[in-house]
This record gives structure tokens, C-alpha cells and sequence, in this order.
């Protein structure tokens, strides 16, 4: 977990990588109609399991992964590549294997292993690219279900995510709460704010300015990776915090030269790095698609039956924030936390100073871990 490039000091960072093999596939053949509009005629999910589903099938954890996460989270003999959360599942840690059996699937809409973008349209035979429908966190949650359904599992011992993946957690719990029975969502909110949509606005349009987008038809040919690029350089930014930054970086540059009008600073090769890293591993329609499904979240808004769906929500559940959070401020955690107790639902809020900023969730082990493991052993 640390970044080993040439004249850039080292430090902790996520283990993502793109992973096209070791998981497991659930479809559905039946017609799968998006809230916004368009259908796919058919669907795959791409997930992974560790530990052993107990026999009354009440030990499930199903694991919400952020935006541009993999079902990869843990290691295991089919794929034994570092999960991107490697230390937070397994024997005794924070998602108790010898407790637990834990489910975690790659997005509706991704590109590891998931109908997304890249995925042939049965229609062409060709990539769907931007012919793919637009989708929300609840159109992801709701394949979850149907793949809950295929595993046997009728009810959930808990749901947890962080970022986007805490939206799928609430999303999933308010939406089936007679499914969940506790939830866990980390560095996440109700709703969107428009600082968060204004930040994934620019970086859309960042990828979508590329001439290499070519309106999302890009396959077979160049891909964006000039404008994928920009847009991950510009997420990075909001991934991490000043106070890491000050302390690793400061104002020092990468060589003794004159300065350069490209990567001149160390955080700027820092960041350069890093989305290069990305834009090898990503697809960039899934990141546009994804993004648009993080921007139209909202628990707030008055649903089928008039009011808000936030109503729905039953179970306990455990609201953690990050003090450094540039993405979703932590204001946005003591909000949830106050709108849940106000529902009457029973509520742990934990409030961690880090200077990793959003990215803490994937790097606090001690912290991030050792309250998400409390919290899924208590007896409530």
C-alpha cells in the first residue's frame, strides 16, 4: 500500500487494480428496466466471497464498494492479488471471517466484470458505449438484490460501504429494509450536495472534452486517456487532504532544474502518477456513468409513495465521518446521523481526525476497522 515512485516520497495508497479474472458471475436473462429510462435485456454482476454462508443463512454481509473498486476486496486462491480492502477482511479482523460470510459485487455499470459500458449490446454486438441507459445508486442496489436472491439470501446481517459504497448501504436498507439488519455507511451522506456534483461535472467533462471520446464510440480505437486523466487528477485532489500533503510534499519540486510548466512540484508528479495508474485500468464511460449515479443520489427526495425513501429505513446503523473529508465534508455524516435519530432509528456515530482525508476508509485499519468490527459483533 505504498506509492513507489521515482523522486516521490512514499506513502500509504488503496490497492486497486483492474481484475479480470477469480470472480464469480450471477445473470439474469430478464429484462432489466433502468429508473431513468432504457432497459438492459439482460445483466451480469461479477462478485467475490469469503467465509462460509452459515445454515441458517443469517451471517451475510454484503460489502458496497466506491466508484471505481473492483468485487476484488480480499485475496483468495483464485485471485491472489491484495484486495483493495486486503486488511480489513478475514480471520479476526474488521469483516470476521470466522463469523462472517461476505458478498461483494462489482457495480451495474462498471467494467470488471459487470454489464457496463464496455459490455457488448445484445442488440449490435458492439460495445453499448454512451448507448447504455443512465443509472442511479438504486438501480445498482436493486441487481444486488436480485444477486442476494441467486445466493439464497433472504436477509442480511449487515450492509456496508464507504463513499459510494455507503450510499448503496443506506439505498439497499431503505429500499428492502425487511432485508437488512444493520448497516454501515462510511464517508458518505443523504443525498448529493452541489460541491460534490460540481466537482464530478467538470471531471465528466473533462473526459468527454477529449477528441478520443468520440461520444463514448471510443472502442476498438484511442481512448480518452488525455481527458480520463485530467478528470482523475481533479478526483485525487478531492481523495486526500492538504494536512497529508503538507507533511509528505510541501513545496518541494522534482529535480534542481529550471521550473517546468508540466509536473514540476512532487505533488504534482503525485497526482500525474496516480492517474496515469488509473486511466490504464478504468473505462472511461463507466467512470462518466458512475459518477452521473453518485450526482443523482438522494434519500431525501420524495419517492413513489410521497415521501422521502430515508422514511423506509429500520435498522440500526453505524455513521462514520472523516474530519479531513474534502468530498463529502464531515458535516454531511452528523447530518445523516441526525436525520436517522430523528426517525427514531438507534445510532453510533464515530468521528475519526485523520489527515488522509476521504481516502481514510481504505488506509485507517486501526480506527476504520476496529469501530466497523465492534459495531457487526455487538448483539443489538
Amino acid at each position: 500500500m505504498t506509492n513507489k515512485t521515482p523522486d516521490i516520497p512514499e506513502g500509504p495508497e488503496p490497492q486497486y487494480d483492474r481484475v479480470v479474472s477469480g470472480y464469480e458471475i450471477f445473470r439474469s436473462d430478464e429484462p432489466f428496466a433502468c429508473r431513468w429510462g432504457g432497459s438492459l435485456p439482460r445483466f451480469e454482476l461479477a462478485y467475490e466471497t469469503w467465509g462460509t454462508l452459515s445454515e441458517t443463512r443469517d451471517n451475510a454481509i454484503l460489502l458496497h464498494t466506491g466508484l471505481s473498486a473492483s468485487s476484488h476486496a480480499r485475496s483468495h486462491p483464485r485471485n491472489p492479488t491484495p484486495g483493495w480492502w486486503e486488511d480489513f477482511i478475514g480471520p479476526g479482523l474488521a469483516l470476521d471471517t470466522d463469523r462472517f460470510f461476505v458478498v461483494c459485487s462489482n457495480l451495474l455499470g462498471g467494467c470488471y466484470g459487470s454489464t457496463g459500458p464496455p459490455s457488448p449490446n445484445p442488440a449490435t454486438g458492439r460495445p453499448y458505449g454512451t448507448h447504455f441507459p443512465i443509472l442511479t445508486v438504486g438501480d445498482m442496489v436493486r441487481a444486488q438484490l436480485m444477486l442476494l436472491d441467486h445466493l439464497g439470501i433472504d436477509r442480511l446481517h449487515a450492509s456496508v460501504g464507504a463513499s459510494l459504497g455507503g450510499m448503496q448501504s443506506l439505498e439497499i436498507a431503505a429500499r428492502a429494509p425487511e432485508r437488512v439488519g444493520r448497516l454501515v455507511s462510511i464517508s458518505a451522506a443523504l443525498r448529493s450536495y452541489p460541491q460534490s456534483i460540481a466537482i464530478r461535472f467538470v471531471q465528466r467533462q473533462a473526459l468527454m472534452a477529449d477528441p478520443d471520446w468520440a461520444a463514448g464510440h471510443y472502442y476498438g480505437a484511442s481512448f480518452p486517456y488525455r481527458g480520463q486523466r485530467v478528470a482523475r487528477e481533479i478526483g485525487t485532489i478531492t481523495y486526500r487532504s492538504g494536512p497529508e500533503w503538507q507533511e509528505r510534499f510541501g513545496r518541494r519540486r522534482r529535480g534542481d532544474g529550471p521550473p517546468r510548466l508540466d509536473e514540476d512540484f512532487q505533488v504534482e508528479g503525485y497526482l500525474a502518477h496516480q492517474a496515469d495508474k488509473f486511466c490504464l485500468q478504468y473505462d472511461a464511460n463507466s467512470y462518466l456513468y458512475i459518477s452521473k449515479a453518485m450526482d443523482l443520489f438522494d434519500l431525501l427526495e420524495e419517492g413513489e409513495q410521497e415521501r422521502p425513501l430515508v422514511d423506509r429505513l429500520r435498522c440500526p446503523a453505524l455513521v462514520v465521518g472523516v474530519t479531513t473529508d474534502v468530498l463529502f465534508p464531515v458535516w454531511q455524516q452528523r447530518e445523516l446521523a441526525e436525520v436517522l435519530e430523528k426517525r427514531g432509528i438507534p445510532v453510533d456515530y464515530l468521528e475519526i481526525d485523520a489527515p488522509y482525508g476521504h481516502d481514510t476508509f481504505l488506509i485507517d485499519l486501526d480506527r476504520i476497522g476496529g469501530g466497523v468490527k465492534v459495531y457487526l459483533e455487538h448483539d443489538f
